[in-house]
Protein backbone atom coordinates (compact mmCIF):
# COMPACT_ATOMS: atom_id res chain seq x y z
CA UNK A 1 0.00 0.00 0.00
CA UNK A 2 1.80 3.27 -1.23
CA UNK A 3 2.01 6.02 1.50
CA UNK A 4 0.38 9.63 0.88
CA UNK A 5 2.47 11.93 0.77
CA UNK A 6 1.34 15.80 1.29
CA UNK A 7 2.54 19.21 -0.97
CA UNK A 8 1.86 22.06 -2.94
CA UNK A 9 3.33 21.80 -5.77
CA UNK A 10 4.00 25.23 -7.91
CA UNK A 11 5.30 24.48 -11.09
CA UNK A 12 6.67 27.69 -13.55
CA UNK A 13 5.69 27.20 -17.01
CA UNK A 14 2.39 25.08 -15.69
CA UNK A 15 0.98 25.75 -18.97
CA UNK A 16 4.44 24.10 -21.25
CA UNK A 17 4.74 21.15 -23.00
CA UNK A 18 6.84 19.35 -20.01
CA UNK A 19 4.22 20.07 -17.87
CA UNK A 20 1.38 18.68 -20.09
CA UNK A 21 4.12 15.96 -21.83
CA UNK A 22 5.44 14.71 -18.60
CA UNK A 23 4.81 16.04 -14.99
CA UNK A 24 1.12 15.84 -15.38
CA UNK A 25 0.49 11.92 -16.03
CA UNK A 26 3.27 11.12 -13.63
CA UNK A 27 1.29 12.95 -10.99
CA UNK A 28 -2.03 11.46 -11.95
CA UNK A 29 0.06 8.38 -11.77
CA UNK A 30 0.50 8.48 -8.26
CA UNK A 31 -2.40 10.11 -7.74
CA UNK A 32 -4.28 6.23 -8.97
CA UNK A 33 -1.23 4.52 -7.03
CA UNK A 34 -2.66 6.08 -3.60
CA UNK A 35 0.87 8.00 -3.08
CA UNK A 36 -1.07 11.50 -3.89
CA UNK A 37 -4.72 11.69 -2.94
CA UNK A 38 -5.97 14.37 -0.27
CA UNK A 39 -3.31 16.39 1.17
CA UNK A 40 -2.05 17.97 -2.32
CA UNK A 41 -2.45 20.72 -4.50
CA UNK A 42 -0.76 21.62 -8.03
CA UNK A 43 -0.14 25.49 -8.91
CA UNK A 44 0.34 26.49 -12.56
CA UNK A 45 2.14 29.55 -13.43
CA UNK A 46 2.54 31.01 -16.74
CA UNK A 47 1.97 34.57 -18.61
CA UNK A 48 -1.32 33.22 -20.11
CA UNK A 49 -4.11 34.73 -19.03
CA UNK A 50 -5.54 31.04 -18.02
CA UNK A 51 -8.95 30.50 -15.47
CA UNK A 52 -8.93 27.35 -12.97
CA UNK A 53 -11.76 25.57 -15.17
CA UNK A 54 -9.41 26.17 -18.46
CA UNK A 55 -6.21 24.93 -16.99
CA UNK A 56 -7.81 21.52 -15.31
CA UNK A 57 -9.60 20.63 -19.05
CA UNK A 58 -5.77 21.32 -20.57
CA UNK A 59 -4.45 18.65 -17.41
CA UNK A 60 -7.25 16.18 -18.41
CA UNK A 61 -6.30 16.40 -22.11
CA UNK A 62 -2.62 15.69 -21.10
CA UNK A 63 -4.14 12.24 -19.55
CA UNK A 64 -5.96 11.13 -21.98
CA UNK A 65 -3.44 9.04 -23.87
CA UNK A 66 -3.04 7.16 -20.28
CA UNK A 67 -6.91 7.03 -19.01
CA UNK A 68 -9.86 7.00 -19.93
CA UNK A 69 -11.51 7.40 -16.46
CA UNK A 70 -13.01 10.67 -17.27
CA UNK A 71 -13.88 11.01 -13.38
CA UNK A 72 -10.82 9.99 -11.83
CA UNK A 73 -9.05 12.34 -14.03
CA UNK A 74 -11.87 14.90 -13.18
CA UNK A 75 -11.30 14.56 -9.91
CA UNK A 76 -7.77 14.29 -9.82
CA UNK A 77 -7.56 17.65 -12.01
CA UNK A 78 -9.55 19.44 -9.01
CA UNK A 79 -6.31 19.78 -7.45
CA UNK A 80 -5.54 21.95 -9.57
CA UNK A 81 -5.26 25.64 -9.82
CA UNK A 82 -3.89 28.55 -11.63
CA UNK A 83 -2.02 31.46 -11.52
CA UNK A 84 -0.82 34.24 -14.12
CA UNK A 85 2.49 35.06 -13.81
CA UNK A 86 5.06 37.01 -14.81
CA UNK A 87 8.65 36.31 -13.63
CA UNK A 88 9.49 39.65 -12.56
CA UNK A 89 6.68 40.97 -10.63
CA UNK A 90 6.94 40.85 -7.24
CA UNK A 91 3.27 41.33 -6.92
CA UNK A 92 2.58 37.82 -8.60
CA UNK A 93 4.62 36.07 -6.27
CA UNK A 94 2.98 37.48 -3.12
CA UNK A 95 -0.10 36.46 -4.85
CA UNK A 96 1.51 33.18 -5.50
CA UNK A 97 2.19 33.05 -1.61
CA UNK A 98 -0.64 33.37 -0.29
CA UNK A 99 -2.60 31.17 -2.72
CA UNK A 100 -0.67 28.42 -1.89
CA UNK A 101 -0.90 29.03 1.97
CA UNK A 102 -5.09 29.07 1.31
CA UNK A 103 -4.44 25.53 -0.35
CA UNK A 104 -1.88 24.40 2.11
CA UNK A 105 -5.26 24.77 4.77
CA UNK A 106 -7.43 23.57 1.80
CA UNK A 107 -5.14 20.14 1.77
CA UNK A 108 -3.90 20.03 4.89
CA UNK A 109 -0.55 19.54 2.61
CA UNK A 110 1.80 19.92 6.05
CA UNK A 111 3.39 23.52 4.54
CA UNK A 112 5.30 21.21 2.01
CA UNK A 113 6.23 23.03 -0.90
CA UNK A 114 7.95 21.82 -4.47
CA UNK A 115 8.86 24.46 -6.95
CA UNK A 116 9.17 22.97 -9.71
CA UNK A 117 11.57 24.92 -12.62
CA UNK A 118 9.66 23.89 -16.05
CA UNK A 119 10.53 26.87 -17.78
CA UNK A 120 13.37 28.38 -19.90
CA UNK A 121 17.14 28.28 -17.42
CA UNK A 122 17.52 32.02 -18.16
CA UNK A 123 14.84 32.54 -15.21
CA UNK A 124 16.07 30.13 -12.97
CA UNK A 125 17.94 32.97 -10.72
CA UNK A 126 15.00 35.49 -10.97
CA UNK A 127 12.22 33.27 -9.35
CA UNK A 128 14.66 32.00 -7.01
CA UNK A 129 15.34 35.36 -5.94
CA UNK A 130 11.72 36.67 -5.89
CA UNK A 131 11.12 33.50 -3.80
CA UNK A 132 13.62 34.22 -0.86
CA UNK A 133 12.46 38.14 -0.91
CA UNK A 134 8.98 37.23 -1.40
CA UNK A 135 8.97 34.89 1.46
CA UNK A 136 7.22 32.04 -0.29
CA UNK A 137 9.61 29.46 1.80
CA UNK A 138 7.44 28.07 4.82
CA UNK A 139 7.96 26.90 8.34
CA UNK A 140 7.14 23.69 9.87
CA UNK A 141 7.39 21.89 6.31
CA UNK A 142 10.01 21.20 3.83
CA UNK A 143 11.11 23.03 0.44
CA UNK A 144 12.35 21.25 -2.31
CA UNK A 145 13.57 23.14 -5.91
CA UNK A 146 13.65 21.20 -8.68
CA UNK A 147 15.51 21.96 -11.54
CA UNK A 148 15.01 20.94 -15.41
CA UNK A 149 18.45 20.65 -18.07
CA UNK A 150 20.21 22.21 -19.58
CA UNK A 151 22.03 23.81 -16.20
CA UNK A 152 24.67 26.09 -18.01
CA UNK A 153 26.07 25.69 -21.23
CA UNK A 154 29.65 25.43 -20.09
CA UNK A 155 31.46 25.40 -16.56
CA UNK A 156 30.99 29.54 -15.88
CA UNK A 157 27.89 29.54 -16.91
CA UNK A 158 26.57 26.60 -14.84
CA UNK A 159 28.54 28.15 -11.83
CA UNK A 160 26.63 31.43 -11.94
CA UNK A 161 23.50 29.59 -12.26
CA UNK A 162 24.08 27.82 -9.28
CA UNK A 163 25.78 30.62 -7.44
CA UNK A 164 22.01 32.26 -7.65
CA UNK A 165 19.85 29.05 -6.49
CA UNK A 166 21.89 28.70 -3.70
CA UNK A 167 21.44 32.01 -2.41
CA UNK A 168 17.78 30.35 -1.31
CA UNK A 169 18.09 26.80 -1.67
CA UNK A 170 20.96 25.36 -0.23
CA UNK A 171 22.67 22.06 -2.03
CA UNK A 172 20.06 19.40 -0.02
CA UNK A 173 17.17 21.15 -1.27
CA UNK A 174 18.15 21.56 -4.92
CA UNK A 175 17.12 18.18 -7.10
CA UNK A 176 18.74 18.60 -10.55
CA UNK A 177 16.58 16.43 -13.18
CA UNK A 178 18.42 13.79 -14.76
CA UNK A 179 15.17 11.76 -16.29
CA UNK A 180 18.00 9.12 -17.64
CA UNK A 181 18.39 8.03 -13.52
CA UNK A 182 14.80 7.65 -13.67
CA UNK A 183 14.74 4.93 -15.86
CA UNK A 184 14.25 1.63 -14.26
CA UNK A 185 17.37 -0.04 -15.77
CA UNK A 186 19.65 2.86 -14.73
CA UNK A 187 17.93 2.54 -10.94
CA UNK A 188 19.08 -0.90 -10.87
CA UNK A 189 22.58 -1.17 -11.70
CA UNK A 190 23.88 -0.61 -7.78
CA UNK A 191 21.45 -3.60 -7.26
CA UNK A 192 22.75 -5.73 -10.15
CA UNK A 193 26.41 -4.60 -8.39
CA UNK A 194 25.25 -5.48 -5.36
CA UNK A 195 24.14 -9.02 -6.04
CA UNK A 196 26.51 -10.30 -8.36
CA UNK A 197 29.61 -10.29 -6.65
CA UNK A 198 31.75 -11.89 -9.16
CA UNK A 199 30.56 -9.40 -11.67
CA UNK A 200 31.28 -6.28 -9.24
CA UNK A 201 34.59 -7.94 -8.71
CA UNK A 202 35.30 -8.00 -12.59
CA UNK A 203 34.18 -4.10 -13.35
CA UNK A 204 37.86 -2.63 -13.48
CA UNK A 205 40.72 -1.92 -15.64
CA UNK A 206 42.02 -5.36 -14.82
CA UNK A 207 39.38 -7.31 -16.47
CA UNK A 208 37.41 -4.95 -18.55
CA UNK A 209 38.46 -4.32 -22.46
CA UNK A 210 36.64 -1.36 -22.91
CA UNK A 211 32.82 0.21 -21.91
CA UNK A 212 30.71 1.53 -24.19
CA UNK A 213 27.57 3.54 -23.43
CA UNK A 214 25.20 4.86 -26.81
CA UNK A 215 22.33 6.47 -26.44
CA UNK A 216 21.02 6.21 -30.13
CA UNK A 217 17.98 8.06 -31.61
CA UNK A 218 15.69 7.28 -34.74
CA UNK A 219 14.11 10.95 -34.59
CA UNK A 220 15.77 14.09 -36.17
CA UNK A 221 15.33 17.18 -34.10
CA UNK A 222 11.82 17.28 -34.80
CA UNK A 223 10.36 20.57 -33.61
CA UNK A 224 13.01 21.31 -31.66
CA UNK A 225 15.13 22.61 -34.12
CA UNK A 226 15.52 26.19 -32.33
CA UNK A 227 16.88 24.91 -28.94
CA UNK A 228 19.22 22.21 -30.58
CA UNK A 229 20.92 25.19 -32.62
CA UNK A 230 21.87 26.45 -28.88
CA UNK A 231 22.80 23.23 -27.55
CA UNK A 232 24.13 20.61 -29.70
CA UNK A 233 24.39 16.67 -28.86
CA UNK A 234 27.90 17.48 -26.70
CA UNK A 235 25.60 19.87 -23.99
CA UNK A 236 22.37 17.93 -24.55
CA UNK A 237 23.46 14.50 -24.53
CA UNK A 238 26.88 13.74 -23.16
CA UNK A 239 28.09 16.07 -20.63
CA UNK A 240 24.77 14.56 -18.68
CA UNK A 241 22.77 11.65 -19.54
CA UNK A 242 25.75 9.86 -20.77
CA UNK A 243 27.95 11.05 -17.34
CA UNK A 244 25.45 10.01 -15.19
CA UNK A 245 25.30 6.52 -16.74
CA UNK A 246 29.08 6.01 -16.46
CA UNK A 247 28.98 7.41 -13.24
CA UNK A 248 26.36 4.11 -12.44
CA UNK A 249 28.36 1.58 -13.47
CA UNK A 250 31.68 2.94 -12.71
CA UNK A 251 31.81 4.14 -9.38
CA UNK A 252 33.58 2.40 -6.62
CA UNK A 253 30.98 0.56 -4.80
CA UNK A 254 29.34 2.96 -2.03
CA UNK A 255 29.99 1.78 1.69
CA UNK A 256 25.48 1.90 1.16
CA UNK A 257 23.07 2.54 -1.06
CA UNK A 258 22.38 6.39 0.49
CA UNK A 259 22.71 9.37 -1.74
CA UNK A 260 25.16 10.28 0.18
CA UNK A 261 27.55 7.32 -0.28
CA UNK A 262 26.33 7.29 -3.59
CA UNK A 263 26.94 10.48 -4.36
CA UNK A 264 30.48 10.31 -2.78
CA UNK A 265 31.90 7.86 -5.12
CA UNK A 266 30.46 9.53 -7.90
CA UNK A 267 31.94 12.51 -7.00
CA UNK A 268 35.22 11.09 -6.64
CA UNK A 269 35.08 9.59 -10.13
CA UNK A 270 33.91 12.63 -11.95
CA UNK A 271 37.00 14.43 -10.18
CA UNK A 272 39.42 11.95 -11.89
CA UNK A 273 38.19 12.32 -15.64
CA UNK A 274 41.19 13.11 -17.57
CA UNK A 275 40.48 16.29 -19.25
CA UNK A 276 41.87 16.52 -23.05
CA UNK A 277 44.32 19.11 -24.08
CA UNK A 278 43.53 20.86 -27.57
CA UNK A 279 45.45 18.56 -29.57
CA UNK A 280 43.67 15.51 -27.81
CA UNK A 281 40.11 16.49 -28.88
CA UNK A 282 41.21 15.63 -32.42
CA UNK A 283 41.92 12.18 -31.60
CA UNK A 284 39.73 11.33 -29.24
CA UNK A 285 36.28 13.21 -30.14
CA UNK A 286 33.95 12.66 -33.58
CA UNK A 287 31.00 14.52 -34.65
CA UNK A 288 28.74 14.24 -36.97
CA UNK A 289 25.94 16.01 -38.28
CA UNK A 290 22.43 14.07 -40.24
CA UNK A 291 21.92 14.42 -43.84
CA UNK A 292 19.47 13.39 -45.92
CA UNK A 293 18.89 9.71 -46.47
CA UNK A 294 19.80 8.04 -49.66
CA UNK A 295 16.35 8.26 -50.88
CA UNK A 296 16.22 11.70 -50.15
CA UNK A 297 12.69 11.29 -47.70
CA UNK A 298 14.51 12.54 -44.37
CA UNK A 299 15.41 16.11 -44.02
CA UNK A 300 18.34 17.21 -43.28
CA UNK A 301 19.86 18.75 -39.93
CA UNK A 302 20.11 22.15 -42.00
CA UNK A 303 16.81 21.65 -43.99
CA UNK A 304 14.74 21.21 -39.96
CA UNK A 305 12.65 24.35 -39.08
CA UNK A 306 14.16 26.89 -37.10
CA UNK A 307 18.03 25.73 -37.97
CA UNK A 308 20.40 27.89 -40.00
CA UNK A 309 21.54 26.67 -43.90
CA UNK A 310 24.87 27.00 -42.79
CA UNK A 311 24.59 25.18 -38.92
CA UNK A 312 27.72 23.67 -37.50
CA UNK A 313 25.68 22.45 -35.02
CA UNK A 314 26.61 18.50 -34.38
CA UNK A 315 23.67 15.86 -34.01
CA UNK A 316 25.94 13.21 -33.42
CA UNK A 317 29.36 12.60 -31.00
CA UNK A 318 31.21 9.70 -30.24
CA UNK A 319 33.92 9.69 -27.74
CA UNK A 320 36.77 7.94 -25.98
CA UNK A 321 36.70 8.99 -21.83
CA UNK A 322 39.42 8.18 -19.86
CA UNK A 323 39.46 8.20 -15.79
CA UNK A 324 42.68 8.21 -13.99
CA UNK A 325 41.09 6.83 -10.97
CA UNK A 326 42.98 3.16 -9.86
CA UNK A 327 40.29 1.33 -11.17
CA UNK A 328 39.50 2.10 -14.23
CA UNK A 329 42.79 3.93 -15.38
CA UNK A 330 43.85 3.02 -19.05
CA UNK A 331 40.52 1.65 -19.30
CA UNK A 332 38.62 3.25 -22.48
CA UNK A 333 34.83 4.24 -22.45
CA UNK A 334 34.02 4.80 -25.31
CA UNK A 335 30.82 7.11 -25.60
CA UNK A 336 28.23 8.34 -28.61
CA UNK A 337 24.66 9.65 -29.32
CA UNK A 338 23.23 10.87 -32.10
CA UNK A 339 19.86 11.53 -33.77
CA UNK A 340 18.63 10.06 -37.56
CA UNK A 341 20.13 6.49 -36.17
CA UNK A 342 18.75 3.54 -37.83
CA UNK A 343 16.87 2.69 -34.35
CA UNK A 344 16.52 4.14 -31.02
CA UNK A 345 18.40 2.25 -28.37
CA UNK A 346 20.37 3.11 -25.11
CA UNK A 347 22.73 0.40 -23.97
CA UNK A 348 25.55 -0.39 -21.33
CA UNK A 349 28.14 -2.64 -23.41
CA UNK A 350 31.05 -4.29 -20.88
CA UNK A 351 33.55 -6.02 -22.46
CA UNK A 352 35.48 -7.64 -20.98
CA UNK A 353 39.16 -8.95 -21.77
CA UNK A 354 40.90 -12.98 -21.78
CA UNK A 355 41.90 -12.03 -17.66
CA UNK A 356 38.21 -12.45 -16.81
CA UNK A 357 38.74 -15.83 -17.08
CA UNK A 358 40.48 -16.20 -13.64
CA UNK A 359 37.18 -15.31 -12.04
CA UNK A 360 35.32 -17.73 -13.78
CA UNK A 361 34.13 -15.70 -16.33
CA UNK A 362 34.61 -16.81 -19.84
CA UNK A 363 37.18 -15.16 -21.74
CA UNK A 364 36.15 -11.57 -23.63
CA UNK A 365 32.20 -11.93 -22.45
CA UNK A 366 30.13 -9.06 -23.67
CA UNK A 367 27.54 -7.98 -21.02
CA UNK A 368 25.15 -5.63 -22.25
CA UNK A 369 21.98 -3.71 -20.16
CA UNK A 370 19.75 -2.46 -22.41
CA UNK A 371 17.61 0.47 -21.07
CA UNK A 372 15.39 1.58 -24.10
CA UNK A 373 13.86 1.07 -25.74
CA UNK A 374 10.62 0.27 -23.68
CA UNK A 375 10.69 -3.89 -24.95
CA UNK A 376 14.58 -3.70 -24.51
CA UNK A 377 14.72 -4.06 -20.89
CA UNK A 378 16.78 -6.73 -20.52
CA UNK A 379 20.32 -8.35 -19.93
CA UNK A 380 22.52 -9.81 -22.66
CA UNK A 381 25.65 -11.87 -22.38
CA UNK A 382 27.20 -12.32 -25.75
CA UNK A 383 24.17 -10.72 -27.84
CA UNK A 384 21.91 -14.01 -25.54
CA UNK A 385 19.56 -13.09 -22.73
CA UNK A 386 21.25 -13.70 -19.61
CA UNK A 387 18.73 -16.04 -18.25
CA UNK A 388 19.15 -18.73 -21.60
CA UNK A 389 23.29 -17.50 -21.39
CA UNK A 390 24.65 -20.22 -18.97
CA UNK A 391 26.71 -18.47 -17.32
CA UNK A 392 25.97 -18.24 -13.38
CA UNK A 393 28.02 -14.35 -12.55
CA UNK A 394 25.16 -12.58 -13.19
CA UNK A 395 21.82 -13.68 -11.91
CA UNK A 396 19.65 -10.23 -11.82
CA UNK A 397 16.30 -9.84 -11.91
CA UNK A 398 15.78 -13.74 -12.37
CA UNK A 399 11.82 -12.93 -13.36
CA UNK A 400 12.08 -12.15 -17.16
CA UNK A 401 8.42 -9.55 -15.73
CA UNK A 402 10.56 -7.96 -13.85
CA UNK A 403 10.21 -4.51 -15.60
CA UNK A 404 6.97 -5.08 -17.09
CA UNK A 405 5.53 -2.66 -15.09
CA UNK A 406 8.16 -0.20 -14.11
CA UNK A 407 7.18 3.32 -13.65
CA UNK A 408 7.77 5.88 -16.07
CA UNK A 409 11.20 8.11 -15.16
CA UNK A 410 9.08 10.98 -14.18
CA UNK A 411 6.95 9.05 -11.83
CA UNK A 412 10.15 7.67 -10.48
CA UNK A 413 11.83 10.62 -9.53
CA UNK A 414 8.99 12.51 -8.31
CA UNK A 415 8.41 9.84 -6.09
CA UNK A 416 11.90 10.62 -4.51
CA UNK A 417 11.65 14.21 -4.42
CA UNK A 418 8.32 13.76 -2.40
CA UNK A 419 10.57 11.07 0.00
CA UNK A 420 13.51 13.90 0.12
CA UNK A 421 15.73 11.57 -1.51
CA UNK A 422 18.74 12.93 -3.62
CA UNK A 423 20.20 9.62 -4.92
CA UNK A 424 18.90 9.88 -8.28
CA UNK A 425 19.58 13.63 -8.80
CA UNK A 426 22.41 15.05 -9.52
CA UNK A 427 24.88 16.72 -7.27
CA UNK A 428 26.85 20.30 -8.01
CA UNK A 429 30.58 19.26 -7.47
CA UNK A 430 29.24 16.20 -10.10
CA UNK A 431 28.62 18.97 -12.82
CA UNK A 432 31.77 21.03 -12.16
CA UNK A 433 33.92 17.91 -13.21
CA UNK A 434 32.03 16.83 -15.93
CA UNK A 435 31.44 20.49 -17.90
CA UNK A 436 34.97 21.03 -16.86
CA UNK A 437 35.71 17.77 -19.23
CA UNK A 438 32.94 18.77 -21.46
CA UNK A 439 34.09 21.91 -21.96
CA UNK A 440 37.97 21.15 -23.54
CA UNK A 441 35.91 19.39 -26.36
CA UNK A 442 33.20 22.67 -27.24
CA UNK A 443 36.03 25.09 -26.91
CA UNK A 444 38.44 23.62 -29.55
CA UNK A 445 35.42 21.95 -32.12
CA UNK A 446 34.72 26.04 -31.95
CA UNK A 447 37.84 26.62 -32.98
CA UNK A 448 37.32 24.58 -36.21
CA UNK A 449 35.57 24.65 -38.81
CA UNK A 450 32.99 20.95 -39.36
CA UNK A 451 32.71 19.36 -42.60
CA UNK A 452 28.85 19.00 -42.10
CA UNK A 453 26.92 17.03 -42.88
CA UNK A 454 28.84 13.85 -42.68
CA UNK A 455 26.37 10.81 -42.23
CA UNK A 456 23.13 10.49 -44.18
CA UNK A 457 19.94 9.45 -41.96
CA UNK A 458 19.22 5.79 -40.91
CA UNK A 459 22.64 5.20 -40.56
CA UNK A 460 25.38 4.80 -37.79
CA UNK A 461 26.86 8.10 -38.03
CA UNK A 462 30.02 9.04 -39.34
CA UNK A 463 32.98 6.42 -40.10
CA UNK A 464 35.29 8.19 -38.00
CA UNK A 465 33.71 6.76 -35.29
CA UNK A 466 34.45 3.56 -36.24
CA UNK A 467 37.86 4.39 -36.88
CA UNK A 468 38.38 5.64 -33.03
CA UNK A 469 37.72 2.03 -31.85
CA UNK A 470 39.27 -0.08 -34.63
CA UNK A 471 42.64 1.86 -34.00
CA UNK A 472 43.05 0.16 -30.31
CA UNK A 473 41.38 -3.18 -32.20
CA UNK A 474 38.35 -2.56 -30.47
CA UNK A 475 34.47 -1.97 -32.69
CA UNK A 476 31.20 -1.39 -31.13
CA UNK A 477 28.96 -4.24 -30.19
CA UNK A 478 26.14 -2.45 -31.18
CA UNK A 479 26.29 -2.02 -35.25
CA UNK A 480 23.10 -2.72 -36.40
Amino acid sequence: MATEKSAVFIIFGGSGDLAHRKLYPALYRLYQAGMLKDHFAVIGTARRPWSDEYFRETVITSLEDIDDNKEEMTAFAQHFFYQSHNVNDSEHYIALKELAAKLDDKFDAGHNRVYYMAIAPRFFGTVAEHIKSEGLKTEGGYNRLVIEKPFGRDLASATELNDSLSRVFPEDEVYRIDHYLGKKMIQEISKIRLNNPKFEEALNSKYVSNIQVTLGESLGVEDRGGYYETSGALRDMIQNHIMQIIGSIAMDKPEELSAEAVHKVKTDLFASLKVLQPEDVKTEFVRGQYDTDNLGDQKAYRDEDNVDENSNIETYVAGRIEFSDDRWNGTPFYVRSGKRMPAKSSRIDIVFNEKVADLGIKANTTVSLLIEPEDGHSILINGIDYLEANQDFIKFPEDKTYFDNAREAYESLIIDILAGDHVHFTLWDELQSTWKYIDAVREQWDAEEPDFPNYLSGTMGPEAADTLLEREGNSWVWDD
